[in-house]
Formats: C-alpha cells, sequence, structure tokens
C-alpha cells in the first residue's frame, strides 16, 4: 500500500490507518454539525444522521471522485428558526426540500449552459455581503446564549461560562498546531461544558446542566421519517438563501480542487457536485435535518493530513450514522449549556461575516467605484437591519420577505440593474 502522505482520492487505506483517519473528520464535523440543530430546535442525533447519509449520497452521485464531507448549514440557521417558529417544522423542511431541488434545478442549467449566467448574477460584491450578512444577523442569537439564564435574566455566570468558553476556543485555533487547529470548535465545547460543572459541583447554586434527560433517554434510537409541508412564501425563501450557499458550494469545490491537484469542476463536473450537495439536503428535509452544506472544516483537515481518500471521507459518515443511533448520546448533546454554546457561536458567527470580508477582499472589489460601494452598502443595511416585504396575495396568504432573503433578492436587483463604469 501507498504511504499515507500518496493517499489520494482514490486510495483505500489499511482497517488500521482507516479508523482513526475517519475519526479525525468525524472530530472535525461534530460541533459545527451539532450547534446548527440545538440552535434551531431540531434534533442533533438527526443532523448527524442526515449529515453521514448525505455524505454517502453526496459520494455515489459523484462518482466516489470527490472527498467532500457534508454537515449542517448555518446560511439556514436564521430561515430555520423564523419558519419553525411562525409555521412549524414541517413546512421549515418543506422550504429545506425546496432548497435542495432549486440546487438540483441550477446543477441541470450548469451542464448544460457552464457557469457564467452564475458570476453575472452573483459577484463577489454582492456573494461577499450576503456572507457578511449571515454572520451578523445571527450575532444577537450568539450574546443572548451568552449573557442571559434559562429565565431570559441578566447572568454574570453565564457571561464567565461563555467568556472561557471563547477564551479557550480562541487559544486553540490561534496558538495550537496541527490538527488540533481543524477541531477549535470541538475543543470549546468539551472544555466549555466541564467548566461548567465544575462551577455547579463547586457553587450548587450555579449547577445549570441536568442529566435527567440522558436518564430518561433510550439506549437506541431511530431517525423519524418527516413529511414535509409546503409554503408558497418559506419555498421561495429557502430558494433564495440557497443561491448564497451555492456560491459557497463553488468556493468549497474549488479549494479542494486545488488542495488535491485535481480539477472536480471538470471531472465529475460542477453539476454533479451540485446535484449531490442539493440531494443531501432535500433527504435531509424527509428525516427532519438541518440542511446541508460542504464543509470546510473537513477541507482544512484534508490539507493537514494530505489525506485526499474517499473511502476516509465515507468511513466518517458511517461513523456518523452509527452515533445518531445512540439515544443516550444525542441526549447528552442536548444538556450542552446556552452560555458555552454563546461563547463558541460569538467566534464562529463572527468567523462567518469575516469570511464575507475575505471574499469582496480577495476578489479585488473595488470600493472606490460607486456602483460596488452603493450594492454592498444597501443589501448589508437591509440583511442586518432585519428589512422585510410583506404583502397580502389572494387567498389570504401572506407574502413575505425578510432578513437575508430579501437582501440578496436587492443585492441581484441592484447588480443587474446599474450600469457598470468603465474597466468593471
Amino acid at each position: 500500500m501507498s504511504s499515507i502522505d500518496e493517499m489520494g482520492p482514490r486510495s483505500r487505506p489499511s482497517l488500521g490507518q482507516w479508523i482513526p483517519l475517519s475519526f479525525q473528520h468525524v472530530f472535525a464535523m461534530f460541533g459545527a454539525t451539532i450547534l446548527v440543530p440545538i440552535l434551531t430546535g431540531l434534533s442533533p442525533a438527526t443532523a448527524l444522521f442526515t449529515a453521514g447519509t448525505g455524505t454517502l449520497l453526496y459520494i455515489l452521485l459523484t462518482g466516489a471522485k470527490v472527498p467532500a464531507f457534508l454537515g449542517s448549514s448555518f446560511a439556514f440557521i436564521a430561515p430555520l428558526i423564523a419558519v419553525s417558529s411562525a409555521y412549524g417544522v414541517p413546512y421549515a423542511m418543506g422550504g429545506a426540500m425546496a432548497g435542495g431541488i432549486f440546487y438540483c434545478i441550477v446543477a441541470l442549467v450548469v451542464r448544460q449552459a457552464g457557469t457564467a449566467w452564475l458570476d453575472r448574477a452573483l459577484p463577489p460584491v454582492v456573494i461577499g455581503s450576503v456572507i457578511i450578512i449571515i454572520g451578523l444577523y445571527l450575532a444577537p442569537v450568539a450574546m443572548d446564549m451568552a449573557m442571559y439564564d434559562g429565565g431570559g435574566n441578566y447572568s454574570l455566570v453565564s457571561l464567565s461560562i461563555a467568556a472561557f468558553t471563547l477564551g479557550v476556543t480562541i487559544i486553540v485555533s490561534i496558538f495550537f498546531k496541527g490538527f488540533f487547529t481543524a477541531i477549535p470548535i470541538l475543543i470549546g465545547l468539551i472544555t466549555g461544558y466541564l467548566f461548567t460543572l465544575i462551577m455547579g459541583f463547586i457553587f450548587p447554586a450555579y449547577a445549570i446542566i441536568n442529566f435527567q434527560v440522558v436518564a430518561d433517554a433510550p439506549w437506541f434510537r431511530h431517525p423519524v421519517f418527516m413529511v414535509p409541508r409546503f409554503n408558497p412564501v418559506v419555498i421561495f425563501t429557502f430558494i433564495v438563501v440557497s443561491l448564497a450557499t451555492i456560491c459557497e458550494h463553488l468556493g468549497d469545490v474549488l479549494v479542494t480542487s486545488k488542495i488535491v491537484g485535481q480539477d472536480f469542476y471538470k471531472n465529475p463536473g460542477l453539476h454533479r457536485t451540485l446535484a449531490g450537495d442539493g440531494l443531501a439536503t432535500a433527504w435531509a428535509a424527509l428525516w427532519g435535518g438541518p440542511p446541508n452544506t460542504t464543509y470546510g472544516e473537513n477541507i482544512g483537515v484534508m490539507a493537514i493530513t494530505r489525506v485526499y481518500s474517499v473511502w476516509v471521507i465515507g468511513g466518517a459518515a458511517v461513523i456518523a450514522v452509527v452515533l445518531s443511533f445512540f439515544g443516550k448520546f444525542g441526549a447528552l448533546i442536548q444538556t450542552i449549556p446556552g452560555p458555552v454554546l454563546g461563547g463558541i457561536s460569538m467566534l464562529l458567527f463572527g468567523i462567518i461575516a469575516s469570511s464575507g470580508l475575505r471574499t469582496i477582499v480577495e476578489s479585488g472589489v473595488d470600493f472606490k467605484d460607486k456602483r460596488n460601494l452603493t450594492i454592498s452598502s444597501v443589501v448589508l443595511v437591509i440583511g442586518i437591519g432585519g428589512g422585510r416585504l410583506a404583502f397580502m396575495v389572494s387567498g389570504g396568504i401572506e407574502f413575505q420577505l425578510a432578513g437575508l432573503a430579501l437582501a440578496t433578492v436587492v443585492g441581484i436587483i441592484l447588480n443587474l440593474i446599474i450600469p457598470r463604469t468603465q474597466g468593471t
């Protein structure tokens, strides 16, 4: 067998290498994958199941040529929360399924017409601004978890737990070396959890972790099939958000191609990777799981280890599925305190926003050009400020477009109608 340093997408490791290499990818994706369902009120165990099975579906549709792990998408947190609250979880899943189907439609268009039309509709100035909104729109959620207790009261105890968790995560992310730089979220979650336990043991009045839910949970469980329900307003909202995640997908596939040294845009083709991502999201909706997306965390692991084996990624997917069937494990995840999640989210949501800035900077967007300045400014204010367009249509149905979705639509329209200055 070839050495690990030479392990390409088609390489199959020995069992002794395979298991630890796959577990590395589980560690890398775990923190972010379970954080999304916790924030949106969905089941973390179901998210593990749909992430694992969705990744296996992606591998199948791409001909086992692209090493990519699919986990919970942060871009859909806001619409999942809003729709679940206003209409119910089945309608949120219906929107997620529609977003996945939209991916597949885009994949068909890309197969026939290429990607030039995507570049025209969603240039870096629009996509970068939208990604910034994804992070900053969620900032109040992070701060609420960090500063308030379960009763909605300001709490220095909660703030101290969040600060400790944030501090550890930052230290690991910046100062640690090697594989640890790929799992700062997981390390932050574990140390924050232990810190909360210790505080509760020393000061019983501050004990906020209740293990009763673990005691009551069954040892084994299975995901429950969910029948999505559909609403035209919800469908449109999720499709618009999908425009942003499609561009995220394009970037992830491009970065993976550069790391591996193979052009995945051509082989197996961008249309196949898009279809795999979309079908994985539609599949997740059938089980009540959050929409999926290709994970940068796992791309980072491949860059560090130089192991690009699809077999290793598939092994990680199988491990995630197996973990999802242990009921007490899923219940234990649900005991993670809000302040710990708040501390993690303070960094994570900020990183999402910063990646939008990075997109704009690395793309060379010139803000001396009034066209770019105008588009970005309007998009940011509508998205972060909570802009909302609502009116009644036939049958007493209210059409509503708000926040990220409205900002994305406005950005696309402005980009298409504002004349380009010479040289741009």
